[in-house]
């Protein structure tokens, strides 16, 4: 009997020996750090959103790792996307946030110089669904949307496809207003300087609730008039202040609007690459929706005037599909209206 109990043990040892290692542990992000690339520069609506979220979003991934923002500007977000895409590792250690129209800029052919196809990107979710607005400093005299179509406005952009430059070269074309657009600012920030040293007039494509958030004052101070807002629907905020979307009873340019506005449903979306693990992209978009009810993070953005309408990972999907499969004729016209130049 001890003979035959010793050759049992071992053979369960031998066997134990030779068994594949375990799965790694749900907490398989323990000990790491995850990147959070940020597709604009420093004090703007987009770095101030990806910071907060940044201070709360690993205590709700297993393992608790550290989140580290990075700054990394360029193109409209396009450089922080192409890197998400191509370079940075694909295991769940790298997320961004972009500006929502890098994400539709390949459907609308503004893909030059771009390497990345976001529909196939693993998206985690947006914090907020928005509306956008113009906005002109007192001095400009430009106070209406019908003073937008009668008087002469120079606004600034950032160029590159960011919303700074779409809006108001979709609004010249399609409204035929009488608009120039001066591009190469680096961002919403320096815009709004050139808007107060008489550089530009005004702005459009720019967040409300980062004007909200970064200059409130401008607001309070009665500096700036809001004359339109862009999104599928109004902020409850401005039911003054005239929408996009009702501007035109012409179904095919109503219908080019959508698609691109429709890029205000996920005004601050975060994603990790393409091809993570299927394990790794369920703890991350988790995380990303305990965050978003999570008190505290709540409370902080409710401190920095920030607003938090989230969209899950899932809905942005779903977005993106619909986006990417609208009739020809109206991307067509949409290509047409956010082409830089005449």
């Amino acid at each position: 009997m001890s003979s035959t109990s010793t050759t049992i043990s071992a053979g369960v040892i031998a066997a134990a020996l030779l068994a594949p290692a375990p799965a790694p542990a749900a907490d398989s992000f323990t000990g790491k750090n995850i990147d959070l690339l940020i597709g604009a520069p420093p004090g703007g609506g987009y770095d101030i959103y990806a910071r907060t979220l940044a201070r709360h979003l690993g205590r709700h991934i297993p393992g608790q790792p550290t989140i580290v923002a990075k700054n990394m500007p360029g193109a409209g977000s396009a450089r922080a996307a192409g890197f998400i895409s191509s370079i940075a590792p694909k295991d769940g250690t790298a997320i961004a946030g972009f500006a929502p129209g890098v994400v539709v800029e390949p459907l609308l052919g503004r893909s030059e110089g771009t390497q990345f196809d976001a529909p196939k990107f693993t998206w985690l979710g947006s914090i907020s669904q928005e509306v956008s607005v113009c906005a002109f400093i007192k001095a400009a005299g430009i106070k209406t949307w019908q003073d937008m179509q009668t008087k002469r406005s120079v606004i600034g952009a950032s160029g590159g496809g960011a919303e700074s430059d779409v809006f108001p070269n979709v609004l010249r074309k399609l409204f035929n207003l009488p608009l120039s657009i001066v591009t190469g600012y680096p961002g919403g920030t320096e815009i709004i300087l050139a808007m107060e040293r008489h550089e530009v007039d005004g702005r459009c494509g720019w967040s409300w609730t980062s004007l909200l958030s970064r200059s409130k004052a401008l607001l309070d101070n009665q500096r700036i008039d809001i004359t339109l807002q862009i999104g599928l629907q109004k902020d409850k905020a401005l039911p003054d202040v005239p929408l996009i979307m009702d501007l035109t009873s012409d179904a095919l340019k109503k219908a080019a609007l959508k698609l691109i506005v429709s890029r205000q449903n996920i005004a601050r979306p975060f994603a990790a690459p393409p091809g993570i693990p299927a394990e790794r992209a369920r703890l991350l978009r988790a995380a990303f929706d305990a965050t978003m009810n999570d008190p505290e993070f709540r409370a902080e953005a409710s401190k920095l005037n920030l607003d938090v309408e989230p969209v899950s990972g899932a809905e942005v999907e779903a977005l993106l599909k619909e986006i990417y499969a609208a009739p020809p004729d109206v991307v067509r016209l949409a290509t047409e209206l956010v082409r830089e130049g005449p």
